[in-house]
């Protein structure tokens, strides 16, 4: 079996801001939700900004600028530059530049931030497949219509390369979980076929952007998303914190397959200030803080007191040590009930 499956959470002395030089942080779901902050954010990332730590944003939404982005965050009262935002429509571009010729047009069916993403590598955005591009580009873009979508849809259909900045396909709101560009890049794939290449997360074009950005010696990967942060932590090697402000539940976390289970697990931002709690093997189960889990028939028991946290991180050993290199089936709802997850 691979040595190198994560069976437990783990543990560090310092706080996380302190054990890493640069946070890559997502942002819809980690920082904000639609045009909200989220609780405790900013402060939190103030905090790890002024003891030291880098902060940049990473984010798979293509729709708007650096700049519109670092507005944003500033906004919030984190002051960030343009230089501080990677998204995933700099990662497509590069992407799509080192396939095509200099100055070719790229249909681009995507907000401004894909617009000025192609433009910085030299390429011409279109707008119609009879302009003759010489590769088509999905980015999310909340104003997108019928139209656009079947100028992609005409061609692919002619066999122009077809590229997606990602393909996630949710995005929170901060009314609820909306549609994101993989749900659009559905659409285009049911009425022309093929497969795009992808490059945001969790694939290798974006966590090479973002390296090449950021020239992070010891990252830390901070998102919501078990799919998409985690993985992309996962394959490109670096640790990962996941919170639990965004769409993965405590559940969903528990179920985790191998390449979606973080380094450590936190309730929110405040994590990066705070040491993580170490997880021990105790007696064929897991203790944390004041928690006990372990595996009774098909499913989880948790025994004990203490932070919820804590009980969370040693029904995450629990889980992922009876799951091995699948998804843990083990009846998790009790157990989670005990710590109001």
């Amino acid at each position: 079996m691979n040595e190198q499956i994560r069976r437990q959470p783990d543990g560090c002395e310092r706080a996380l801001s302190e054990a890493y030089d640069t946070a890559l942080l997502d942002l819809d779901g980690v920082v904000y939700a639609g045009g909200d902050a989220i609780e405790h954010a900013v402060e939190s990332l103030t905090a790890a900004r002024d003891g030291g730590m880098h902060l940049a944003y990473v984010t798979n939404n293509a729709a708007r600028t650096p700049q519109a982005v670092a507005d944003q965050l500033s906004g919030f009262g984190l002051p960030t530059g343009p230089d501080d935002v990677i998204t995933s429509a700099q990662a497509v571009a590069r992407l799509i530049s080192e396939q095509v010729p200099p100055g070719a047009r790229v249909l681009a069916v995507g907000g401004e931030g894909l617009r000025v993403a192609l433009r910085e590598r030299g390429l011409e955005p279109v707008d119609s497949a009879d302009d003759g591009p010489a590769a088509v580009v999905q980015g999310f873009d909340p104003t997108l219509d019928w139209a656009r979508l079947a100028e992609a849809a005409y061609a692919v259909q002619r066999g122009v390369p077809w590229f997606a900045s990602n393909t996630d396909l949710t995005i929170p709101k901060e009314r609820g979980i909306a549609p994101g560009n993989g749900a659009l890049v559905e659409i285009v794939r049911i009425a022309a076929g093929g497969t795009p290449q992808v490059a945001g997360k969790p694939q290798p074009p974006m966590h090479r952007e973002t390296v090449l950005r950021t020239g992070a010696q010891r990252p830390l990967v901070i998102g919501d998303r078990l799919d998409t942060d985690i993985e992309g932590a996962c394959n490109g090697g670096v640790d990962s914190l996941l919170v639990l402000t965004g769409v993965t539940t405590a559940a969903e976390l528990l179920a985790a397959p191998p390449q979606h289970r973080p380094t450590y697990v936190d309730a929110d931002l405040r994590g990066v200030l705070e040491p993580q709690s170490p997880v021990t093997p105790d007696d064929g189960g897991f203790r944390c803080g004041g928690w006990r889990a372990g595996a009774a028939g098909d499913a989880l028991v948790l025994e004990g007191d203490g932070a919820p946290l804590d009980g969370l991180r040693a029904l995450c050993a629990a889980a992922w040590t009876a799951a091995g290199d699948g998804s843990c089936g083990a009846d998790a709802g009790k157990a989670l009930a005990r710590i109001g997850m």
